[in-house]
């Protein structure tokens, strides 16, 4: 490694906390970064970092070093920036998500983006393990709902609701519940316990927002598995409004007691590691997501109206569902 690399693997280091920290979201072992700034140390002659049983803390010389090396990292991305004017990118990203929402609307945008950024290699990584989100090299993570981690840069780029639905074929059979109460004399599909979507969100009678955990003798861990098993009438199920806008629209779902469902909404982020010195690679990641759904209303979102169309319509038959996404 060259020492620009060195000087950037010493500010990931300090920046991460650690050097396991930082191993793990440049894809090195721990081992490897002591090594890369040790070498670093022996070339300046100095202590970067003080040793020891718990995370290293800087030396006075690394503090020096830290300011210098942040500004000498900015100036090589402003003079690769201004080579590229400030649109276009090279290198990988590597972008973790929930297989959901890459599937049904990162997808989709992959062309438009390949052909801004054509000399840009896209890594997608399909997750829903808790843990450190940005493990394994990852430069970005998409991320529905509320944050439990502080520790990294959150940017809001658009929400969404989740609708709790069927397929005609279940309420054909079962029949129509009409109320949130209902749900307890239905099956109802769901994401396991331990996941904080298997709580749903409804409104009382007076509109005050109540939360349920229905039953149910059927989950599973994704949201692709519990809209297939939907579509199929094994029972009722709420999955967010993006993943399935167009089996409602095409009534292979029907939205159930719309009023008495929560309009809250979860927010979706794009989750990196440092707000300082962005990377070219990431930076025009995240314009592009601006711009294709930060425009007013998502493009998911059904509007009163139309719901009221399709509640006024009624269970359809059931039609062919679209083939599964590969």
């Amino acid at each position: 490694m060259d020492r620009f690399g060195e000087m950037l693997v010493f500010v990931r280091a300090v920046e991460d906390g650690g050097f396991s920290a930082a191993g793990r979201s440049l894809t090195l072992t721990p081992s490897a970064v002591s090594k890369l700034i040790g070498r670093l140390e022996n070339r300046l002659g100095v202590a970067l970092f003080h040793r020891g049983p718990r995370i290293p803390a800087l030396t006075a010389e690394g503090e020096a070093f830290y300011a210098s090396a942040l500004r000498a990292i900015e100036a090589v991305e402003e003079a690769e920036a201004s080579v590229f004017g400030g649109s276009a990118a090279k290198g990988t990203l590597r972008i973790r998500s929930m297989p959901t929402f890459a599937t049904h609307q990162l997808a989709p945008l992959v062309p438009a983006f390949r052909r801004l950024h054509p000399a840009l290699r896209l890594d997608f990584v399909l997750s829903m393990e808790p843990g450190n989100l940005l493990d394994g090299g990852v430069d970005v993570a998409i991320h529905v709902g509320d944050l439990a981690d502080s520790s990294l840069v959150a940017h809001r780029f658009t929400s969404t609701r989740w609708i709790i639905c069927a397929a005609p074929a279940y309420l054909a059979e079962r029949g129509t519940p009409q109320s949130p109460a209902d749900l307890a004399g239905h099956e109802c599909l769901n994401f396991p316990t331990t996941v904080p979507w298997s709580t749903w969100g409804v409104r009382g009678p007076a509109g005050a927002p109540a939360r349920l955990k229905p039953a149910g003798s059927v989950a599973a861990n994704t949201g692709q598995m519990l809209l297939a098993m939907a579509r199929a009438g094994a029972g009722i199920v709420r999955l967010a409004e993006f993943h399935i806008v167009e089996d409602l629209r095409a009534g292979r779902l029907v939205d159930l007691f719309p009023d008495q469902q929560s309009e809250a909404e979860d927010p979706i982020y794009a989750l990196y590691g440092r707000r300082r010195h962005l990377s070219q690679r990431i930076r025009v990641f995240l314009d592009f997501l601006d711009r294709s759904f930060s425009q007013g209303t998502p493009a998911w979102r059904r509007s009163a109206q139309e719901r009221r169309e399709e509640r006024r319509a009624g269970p359809r038959a059931v039609s062919d569902p679209p083939p599964p996404a590969a």
